[in-house]
């Protein structure tokens, strides 16, 4: 809030005087946060309490039980946990608002959203273990019974053996970090009324979590930030320093990272790091079978950065629902990796959609004293006639990334490696140039077997945000060797 009804979420301002709660002439994205009430929670909140109090007042008043966007489910979930946390953290709900929230769980009990499970399903869940906490009676222990069966099935489900949530989006495994810290904090002060199996419940959440902050650790770059594959961008989930912090207070820890190579076989990502420099690389699948609405066609793309400068990345994410735009950012062509035919190597469609699904096989992952060397092959393009195998390669050193891509049978194709906001691309032959990265540091390349041009392009770190950038194309037939060199001394 910037204002006592003044809102500013993704990136776009507006207010309830112009309006309202639920106007069609803003996104739904950015109807959904008007209700999410997070900023009750947010830095600084103390500060606008009197804020706080009259716009649950006029969220009542505006918003009948059942009607319009923020009696829809997910939005109800994150209502609930901020209304509860709110009030736990020493504000008063008053009459009014607690006969609210207990209506708000009542409706969300009815309306579970099994359809789309994921997230949602597990959002539901922790909204309704808050209530079930907050309120007495045998109403809130059946809401406790149910959140504790959906927790039991979805925790092994969408928690990776590495870590990971299944989703594969840094960001929404954020968010999950975030989830079951919520959970063991909610657990720990209602110690002493937990049953046996709320203790287990609690023990699980608690376990699951070093492995996931580990993850989060390997999936992010050095300057501290998350990764952008798949559905991920900046400001939505908490900073990874305020997670950790939070883990912290929660008595839970995890020891830095090692240099080297990691491989997170559940997830299918891998970081190769050497001195100050880092490569993200995701050689898995896009996502759940079931459940691909946040998947990108970005097999065998990957991030790279030097020192906290990043280098390489995929061009973000900056919207959601059903826009051109929102398509072309999901496809392949948006991300750091091989285009043949401007076709997708996963069929991405609608806003939340995939229909054939590239599947990656034959990764190898090695460490030597010389290099750090990762491949993987996928098939995504195997359903176009003549339709290639694209195998890919990363050998890092302490001077060379070098990437080398091979299409199987030989066929056309683009290698693109985008570039953040503020690194200039520059070709100073057909094959061969220079990149200056913001602190002035100069890295070489060389494209061995390709034509490159560097394009004008767009940089998305943040929903409803748009930076110019570069994008630095090669387009080749068959085979590919792309070399990016640096100064030895700063590695």
């Amino acid at each position: 809030m910037t204002g006592p009804r003044v809102f500013r979420f993704l990136n776009e301002k507006g207010s309830l005087d112009a309006h309202g709660w639920d106007n069609p002439a803003k996104a739904k994205l950015w109807r959904y946060n008007q209700h999410y009430f997070d900023d009750l929670n947010a830095e600084g909140a103390d500060s606008r309490g009197a804020w706080h109090q009259a716009l649950i007042t006029d969220w009542i008043a505006a918003n009948p039980p059942g009607q319009g966007s923020g009696w829809e489910p997910y939005p109800t979930s994150l209502r609930i946990v901020n209304w509860i946390k709110w009030a736990l953290a020493g504000n008063t709900l008053n009459e009014a608002a607690q006969h609210s929230l207990a209506v708000q769980t009542r409706w969300l009990m009815r309306r579970l959203e099994w359809h789309l499970l994921g997230n949602h399903l597990f959002s539901n869940a922790k909204a309704l273990i808050f209530a079930g906490f907050y309120f007495d009676g045998p109403e809130a222990a059946n809401w406790r019974k149910q959140a504790m069966a959906i927790l039991f099935r979805e925790l092994p489900e969408q928690i990776l053996p590495d870590g990971g949530h299944f989703e594969l989006s840094p960001m929404y495994h954020a968010l999950a970090v975030e989830d079951l810290a919520d959970i063991v904090n909610l657990m720990t002060a209602y110690g002493s009324r937990l049953s046996a199996a709320e203790q287990a419940l609690a023990r699980g959440c608690a376990a699951r979590l070093p492995g996931m902050l580990r993850w989060l650790n390997i999936m992010s770059h050095p300057d501290g930030k998350i990764s952008f594959f798949n559905d991920a961008a900046f400001g939505v989930a908490p900073e990874n320093d305020c997670l950790h912090a939070y883990a912290a207070r929660l008595g839970i820890s995890v020891a830095p990272l090692a240099p080297g190579l990691t491989y997170l076989v559940d997830s299918g990502f891998a970081r190769m790091a050497r001195g100050s420099i880092v490569v993200l690389c995701d050689v898995g699948r896009i996502g759940p079978d079931y459940l691909p609405g946040h998947a990108h066609a970005d097999t065998l793309s990957f991030e790279l950065s030097l020192g906290t400068e990043r280098v390489i990345v995929n061009s973000g994410t900056s919207e959601y629902g059903t826009s051109a735009e929102r398509l072309r950012q999901r496809g392949t062509s948006a991300h750091s990796t091989v285009q043949v035919g401007n076709e997708d190597s996963s069929e991405v469609w609608s806003g939340f959609r995939v229909a054939q699904r590239a599947r990656v096989y034959a990764v190898e992952a090695n460490e030597t004293r010389e290099a750090l060397i990762l491949a993987a092959r996928h098939d995504g393009y195997t359903r176009l006639p003549r339709g290639p195998h694209h195998s890919r390669s990363w050998q890092l050193t302490d001077t060379t990334l070098r990437v080398v891509d091979r299409l199987e049978p030989a066929a056309k194709g683009v290698a693109r490696y985008y570039l953040p906001n503020g690194v200039i691309a520059e070709a100073t032959s057909s094959d061969a140039g220079t990149l200056r990265l913001a602190s002035g540091r100069v890295l070489r390349w060389y494209a061995a077997g390709a034509t490159a041009n560097v394009e004008d392009s767009t940089w998305h770190p943040r929903f409803g945000l748009s930076l110019p950038s570069q994008c630095l194309s090669l387009a080749f037939t068959g085979d590919l060797t792309f070399d990016l060199t640096f100064d030895p001394d700063f590695a």
